[in-house]
């Protein structure tokens, strides 16, 4: 199967701890810093990082948030960011210019210095993003965006820093960009067929396969409560 040829260099790698940062809110980890040095990559994500909710963050299949540094510009210019905001304003561990949603599939394999991850899903935005940035319609504008960035398993743990780079080694779905995955998960807006094809694409996270087996049988409503407000 033919795989273009998609490379970039790692600007910014970010790691957070748990933290109480909002009065009467659960605790987050979206805040996060840049990461000096090499850091550890296991199955789980970078040795450094913490997830304060696993249902919704972090585990074998959202191991590393990767978001493109290419949609600052829109977002600033859109007024929904202040001037000069720099990468891991959302929480992302991962940070490149040149590679984005449109660009990527599921299931693409890349190599990141000594790691090799693959491509596994989206993201959902959630409640924390608003109260993150200021912005309450943060979440709803990552969905209408579709600018969400997108999640890695850990094939190989191994090492990564800044200046490392990032390339494209194998896709094994080609027709599953994953601005169009994304778009269908969070929209609903998909038909059956393809919904039960997505319900068994084994690249895809399982959570998102469950989730499109449902829509293939016709289930549309999703509480979606928990992601979209603070318990």
């Amino acid at each position: 199967m033919n795989c273009p040829v998609l490379s970039a260099t790692i600007n910014g790698v970010f790691v957070g701890r748990i933290v109480d940062h909002w009065f009467d809110k659960p605790p987050s980890a979206i805040h996060k810093l840049a990461a000096d040095g090499p850091q550890t990559v296991t199955t789980v994500g970078f040795d450094a990082d913490a997830q304060a909710d696993l249902n919704v963050h972090g585990g074998p299949d959202k191991a590393i948030h990767h978001y493109a540094a290419d949609h600052y510009a829109s977002w600033q210019s859109e007024g929904l960011l202040p001037p000069g905001t720099l990468p891991a304003a959302f929480g992302e561990n991962l940070s490149t210019f040149g590679m984005n949603e449109e660009t990527l599939c599921i299931g693409d394999i890349l190599t990141a210095g000594s790691a090799t991850l693959q491509i596994s899903q989206g993201r959902q935005p959630c409640w924390k993003l608003n109260e993150h940035t200021g912005q309450k319609t943060m979440a709803y504008q990552f969905q209408k965006t579709g600018r969400t960035g997108w999640y890695y398993r850990i094939l190989e743990p191994g090492i990564i820093q800044v200046g490392d780079e990032i390339n494209l080694t194998s896709r094994p779905c080609p027709d599953w960009s994953v601005a169009k995955v994304t778009r269908a998960r969070l929209t609903k807006r998909i038909g059956a067929e393809e919904a039960a094809h997505l319900s068994r694409l084994p690249e895809l996270a399982s959570g998102w396969r469950d989730a499109f087996r449902k829509m293939a049988n016709g289930q549309l409503d999703e509480d979606t409560r928990k992601r979209l407000s603070p318990a």
